[in-house]
């Protein structure tokens, strides 16, 4: 009985350690844990009191928003969020040392001293580093258990979802839903994309290990008094990666993802952009330490020097003080801006960044590599991804992945899960003909390009860059 029972006591031993140790913190419980003990912002208690479960309403058991507080009950329902084990009393209850309340649902143990020797006869090493609680308790008698350890291997509480749901509960209330369209948060599991998804260049490299370094070592450089770190503009075309880099760094270093475009904070609700500005950057600093990623920055600049209404000017102005305002080092913010027309922008905002990094197109080599990255889940004869990088120049890697997307979808309606490098030679042939219809008569109004039946069909061949 090493597997659903092992997953159910080893969540009944944590349960009952934390709640006996006080100098043990939200996080020193697994993720899945600390999701299933979540007490939202609004009181409640998520999915804890289904079938037969029940919670103890005494004074230490009252909810505190947005946290996890003690006592931990552990119930049928607390389990099976945790474990996804779907009747956890089942596959425990001929275990001597269990036992179940019948009224309140609350499963414990009869002889506590027997659960642990039973448990720590079928866990492991490995096992127990990823409960830091456990290996607290465990480290004096397992020797290669060690409990720093567990904790740096830990996802932090600030990286779970439910904790950035429940600040985003409090800072918005139901006047601000509109702003809720403006400003999109993620948590550090939701990004697809991971830095080692990604094909960079030694200089991008080099920035990206400088931001790493500086956030791990935050409290020494407000030692030293170092400051003025931590604002990152990325230039460079559309589809070079520079929203990828940001939400991978936001993956790799476990830190909420805040993501605004300007255009569209500054534009959407005239009267409010002022506020929209101070609100985004509240929540960056409400769900900090994390990562700001501010798109489009280039918006800045072409309003500053243009004749738009006075309220976004007010809220441009606004945003370059807000910038100034928020630091790395004060207040765990990363900000990142990214724009694609580094030449609109003014002296006025090209200060506000400490560093600024390029993100050119890449060559024959780089494209090369970013075709492996692509292609590893893929099976596809005669593979040669140089040949195709030398057919290739001039194109991003968000176009590359498009060629990619074609290439496979062209074989499946062929009823073929193989690839060859023909049906690649084929999609960069096919892409190159969508992407030169940006230069062709109907672009400029001519009327008859849009007809049925003329040189391309009368089929829509434009492409979106939505790698930025």
């Amino acid at each position: 009985m090493t597997g659903p029972a092992l997953d159910v006591i080893e969540l009944m031993l944590t349960a009952r350690i934390y709640n006996e140790e006080h100098a043990l913190d939200p996080g020193d419980l697994p993720p899945s844990y600390r999701r299933a003990f979540w007490r939202t912002a609004s009181g409640d208690v998520d999915d804890g009191n289904s079938d037969t479960d029940s919670e103890s309403t005494d004074a230490a058991d009252r909810h505190v928003p947005g946290t996890i507080q003690r006592p931990l009950t552990v119930t049928n329902t607390r389990i099976s969020e945790a474990t996804g084990i779907s009747h956890p009393w089942d596959v425990v209850s001929e275990l001597l040392f269990t036992q179940r309340e019948e009224f309140t649902g609350k499963l414990s143990f009869s002889d506590e001293e027997m659960a642990e020797q039973w448990y720590l006869k079928r866990t492991d090493d490995e096992r127990l580093l990823t409960n830091p609680t456990l290996a607290w308790r465990f480290e004096d008698e397992i020797e290669a258990v060690d409990y720093e350890t567990a904790q740096s291997m830990n996802r932090p509480v600030h990286a779970d979802r439910v904790w950035i749901d429940s600040l985003l509960e409090q800072v918005f209330d139901e006047d601000d839903e509109e702003m809720l369209d403006l400003v999109e948060v993620r948590s550090p599991q939701e990004m697809e994309m991971t830095l080692d998804d990604l094909v960079l260049t030694e200089n991008q490299e080099a920035e990206i290990q400088k931001i790493v370094k500086a956030i791990e070592h935050r409290e020494y450089l407000a030692e030293i008094g170092l400051r003025e770190i931590g604002k990152l503009l990325l230039v460079g075309p559309p589809g070079t990666g520079k929203t990828s880099v940001a939400r991978a760094l936001a993956h790799g270093l476990e830190l909420p993802f805040v993501e605004v475009k300007l255009s569209m904070i500054t534009s959407q609700y005239l009267g409010e952009t002022a506020k929209n500005v101070d609100k985004a950057f509240e929540v960056a600093k409400r769900l900090a330490p994390c990562i700001f990623f501010m798109d489009e920055f280039d918006f800045v600049a072409k309003t500053r020097s243009s004749d738009e209404h006075a309220a976004i000017k007010r809220a441009v102005n606004t945003l370059l003080k807000s910038i100034d305002e928020v630091s790395l080092i004060r207040d765990d913010v990363l900000l990142i801006g990214a724009t694609n027309h580094p030449d609109q922008l003014d002296a006025a905002a090209w200060r506000r960044f400490d560093e600024i990094v390029n993100f050119p197109k890449p060559d024959d080599q780089m494209r090369a590599d970013i075709l492996r990255v692509i292609t590893q889940r893929m099976e596809i004869e005669n593979f040669d991804p140089a040949e195709i990088a030398g057919r290739t120049e001039g194109l991003t890697g968000s176009d590359l992945r498009l060629v990619m997307r074609e290439a496979v979808l062209n074989a499946l309606t062929e009823e073929r899960t193989t690839l060859t490098q023909e049906d690649l030679l084929h999609a960069v042939d096919g892409f190159e003909e969508r992407d030169n219809l940006k230069n062709m008569d109907m672009i400029n109004g001519d009327p008859d390009a849009l007809i049925a039946g003329s040189d391309d069909g009368g089929h829509d061949h434009s492409h979106h860059h939505t790698d930025d």
